[in-house]
């Protein structure tokens, strides 16, 4: 723990502890992945805590969790602990990413390349 009088180190336990209130998880069972896609839906106040309203801040435009977590150089688990309270409190909107395109059956594919080759 930092002494008195002293720079708070920004990576320290500590630090993290007090950002999160001690949480580790998430209360719910909302999942962000990576690439979860979030959006402010307010304001900051002043009131609140410079994390979260540093996150509305730069939400303004969709940015996924990852980005999030450069941005305010925090690690994955805080930033989602974070991100957690605002969408309880409905100040976020988090979008999954585009899901993955559904592929053709592999034997369509090759029913249509041998049909190709002997043209």
């Amino acid at each position: 723990m930092s002494a008195p009088g002293q720079e708070w180190d920004e990576n320290s336990p500590e630090r993290l502890y007090v950002i999160t209130r001690g949480r580790s998880g998430l209360a719910e069972q909302t999942t962000f992945d990576l690439v979860t896609l979030i959006v402010s839906r307010s304001e900051p106040e002043p009131s609140m805590q410079p994390e979260h309203a540093a996150i509305l801040r730069l939400c303004g435009a969709p940015l996924s969790v990852a980005e999030i977590s450069a941005y305010l150089r925090l690690p994955i688990s805080v930033v989602t602990v974070l991100l957690a309270d605002l969408l309880a409190e409905e100040r976020i909107e988090a979008r999954s990413a585009v899901p993955q395109a559904i592929l053709p059956d592999r034997a369509l594919i090759e029913a249509v390349m041998h049909g190709l080759q002997k043209l």
